[in-house]
C-alpha cells in the first residue's frame, strides 16, 4: 500500500523551523517509501490566514528542496464538505448543539479555577430533547456543535516514534466543539480537529507525522474518525525544538523562521541537513554531512527520538561551513557577487571575483561573511591599535613598505602576481637582513590595518589587479 503523508500548515505566520522540521521528517519518510508528500494550507481561519503567508511557506519548502506530489489543497474550499460530515455525526446522535453562552462558559471556568479544578466542559446540553433545541433557537440563541465523548473510555494507538500511547476520555475537557457558533439550525464554521480528520481521509493519509504537542488532538480525532466509519492512519508524535535552556523554541528566541536562517547567510542543503539531525540520528556518527537524497535512504520514523532536540548553533554553523567549503566555485562566487552588488562594490574582473571567492571560502561560515571579508579589498581597512604600534615600534616596518614601493617603481611592476609577490619579499628579506616576517607582517598591517587576514600572496595579487596596493603601502609611510 503506498505511503501518504502530507504537512498541512496555517498560514497565519512565515514557515516556522518546526513546520519546516516536521516537512522534512514527512518528505524523508515518504521518499524513503516510494510514497508521496502532500501539502494541505489549512486556512479556514480566515481572519488570521494571508496569501503573503502562504506563499512563503511553500516558497520555504521550495528553497529547502521539499518538493510535493501532487496538487495542493486548500482546506477552506471544503467547508460545505466539513459541514456535511458534522451533519452526519447530528443525526447519528455522535454530535449535539449546545446553546450554552460564552458567559456560562467563563463562570463555569471560574468556579473550576476556585476549586483548583482543570477547565473541562460540563455537558449540560448533551441531552436536549427536541423542543429545548426549538424553544433556545426561538430565543435567539447561537450553537456550537460538540462531539460526545465518552468519559469511562480509552484511547490508544500504536505511535511509530512513542510506542503505545495510552489517553483517558475523562481527560480530553469534556465533549469536543467541532464548529463555531450559528444562528437557528444553521452548522457554524468547522474547527480543526473536524476538519482535519475529514481532509486526511478525502487525501488517503496513511501516515500522520506531527509535534508531540498534538497527542492530546490525535486522541480526539481517533474518535471521530471511528464515528465517521474512516479508516485510521498511523500516528507519529515527533520531538519538540528546544532553546539552550530547553524550552520550546519561540519567537522569544529570536531567530525561528526560515526567511530569517536564508537572510542570515544558511544554505538551504545545510539547514536541512541540520534539521534532519534534530530529533533524528543516523546509525553511522561519521555521517553528518549527508544530502536529502542520501539522509532519505537511512531515514526511519522509528529510529527518531521522543525527548526533545536542543537547537546547537555551534553544530548548525559547522555544517554550513562544510557545506561553502565543498561548493563548486562558480556557484559560490555568484552568491557573493549579490552581496558584493547590495553593498555597491564593483570588481575588476571576472577572474578576480574568483580569486577572491577562492580566498575567503574555507573561512567563511555564513555566506553574509562574505561582506566582512571582502570589504577590505573594495575600501580601505581602519587601521586597527595592533597595526598602528607594529609601524611604530618596529624599526624595520616602515624601511620594509619603502623598499617594497622602490622594487616596484625600479623593476615598473604594475601588477603583482603570486610568484612576483614572493620574490619581492624574499629579496628585500635577504639583501636588506631584514626578517621574513617583519616584511609579510608590514605588508599585513598595510593591506588590512592588522595583524590578521587571509592570505597575504593571494592578497596582494588581488589588491595588485584592483589597483589599491600601492595606495595602501604608501598611507602607512605618510
Amino acid at each position: 500500500m503506498e505511503k501518504r503523508l502530507r504537512l498541512a500548515p496555517s498560514p497565519t505566520g512565515l514557515l516556522h523551523i518546526g513546520t519546516a522540521r516536521t516537512a522534512l521528517f514527512n518528505w524523508l519518510y515518504a521518499k524513503k517509501t516510494n510514497g508521496k508528500f502532500l501539502i494541505r494550507i489549512e486556512d479556514t481561519d480566515s481572519v488570521r490566514s494571508k496569501s503573503i503567508y502562504k506563499n512563503n511557506i511553500l516558497e520555504g519548502l521550495n528553497w529547502l528542496g521539499l518538493d510535493w506530489d501532487e496538487e495542493i489543497i486548500e482546506q477552506s474550499k471544503r467547508i460545505s464538505i466539513h459541514k456535511n460530515n458534522i451533519q452526519k455525526l447530528l443525526e447519528t446522535g455522535a454530535a449535539y448543539r449546545c446553546f450554552v453562552s460564552e458567559s456560562e462558559i467563563l463562570e463555569l471556568r471560574e468556579k473550576q479555577k476556585i476549586r483548583n479544578l482543570p477547565p473541562k466542559h460540563d455537558n449540560r446540553h448533551r441531552n436536549l430533547s427536541k423542543n429545548e433545541i426549538k424553544e433556545f433557537i426561538s430565543q435567539g440563541r447561537s450553537s456550537v456543535i460538540r462531539f460526545k465523548i465518552d468519559e469511562g473510555s480509552e484511547i490508544k494507538w500504536e505511535d511509530q516514534i512513542r510506542g503505545e500511547i495510552k489517553w483517558q476520555g475523562k481527560d480530553l475537557g469534556g465533549d469536543l466543539v467541532l464548529s463555531r457558533r450559528a444562528l437557528g439550525y444553521e452548522i457554524g464554521d468547522p474547527l480543526y480537529n473536524l476538519a482535519v480528520v475529514v481532509d486526511d481521509n478525502f487525501m488517503n493519509i496513511t501516515n500522520v507525522v506531527r509535534g508531540e504537542d498534538h497527542i492530546s488532538n490525535t486522541a480526539k480525532q481517533i474518535l471521530i474518525y471511528k464515528a465517521l466509519g474512516f479508516k485510521l492512519p498511523v500516528f507519529s508524535h515527533t520531538p519538540l525544538i528546544l532553546n539552550s535552556e530547553g524550552k520550546k523554541l519561540s519567537k522569544r528566541d529570536s531567530v525561528t523562521s526560515i526567511d530569517e536562517f536564508k537572510e542570515m547567510g544558511y544554505l538551504p542543503e545545510a539547514l536541512a541537513n541540520y534539521m534532519a539531525f534534530l530529533g533524528w540520528s543516523t546509525k553511522d556518527p561519521e555521517s553528518e554531512i549527508l544530502s536529502l537524497a542520501e539522509i532519505s535512504k537511512v531515514f526511519n520514523l522509528s529510529d527518531v527520538n521522543k525527548a526533545g532536540a536542543k537547537f546547537n548553533w555551534e553544530k548548525l554553523n559547522w555544517i554550513n561551513a562544510q557545506y561553502i567549503k565543498k561548493m563548486e566555485l562558480t556557484k559560490l562566487c555568484k552568491f557573493i557577487k549579490n552581496y558584493w552588488k547590495n553593498m555597491g562594490w564593483k570588481s575588476p574582473s571576472k577572474e578576480w571575483d574568483l580569486k577572491l571567492t577562492n580566498l575567503i571560502q574555507d573561512s567563511m561560515i555564513l555566506l553574509t561573511d562574505a561582506i566582512d571579508q571582502s570589504k577590505p579589498f573594495f575600501s580601505l581597512s581602519i587601521m586597527q591599535i595592533e597595526g598602528e604600534e607594529f609601524l611604530e615600534n618596529n624599526c624595520d616596518t616602515k624601511e620594509s613598505l619603502k623598499l617594497i614601493l622602490h622594487y616596484l617603481k625600479e623593476e615598473n611592476i604594475s601588477k603583482v602576481n603570486n610568484d612576483k609577490a614572493r620574490e619581492i619579499i624574499n629579496k628585500i628579506s635577504k639583501t636588506h637582513s631584514i626578517k621574513k616576517g617583519i616584511v609579510m607582517k608590514s605588508l599585513r598591517v598595510a593591506f588590512f590595518g592588522c595583524l590578521s587576514g587571509p592570505d597575504l600572496i593571494q592578497s596582494w595579487e588581488l589588491f595588485s589587479e584592483n589597483k589599491t596596493d600601492i595606495t595602501l603601502i604608501k598611507r602607512c609611510l605618510n
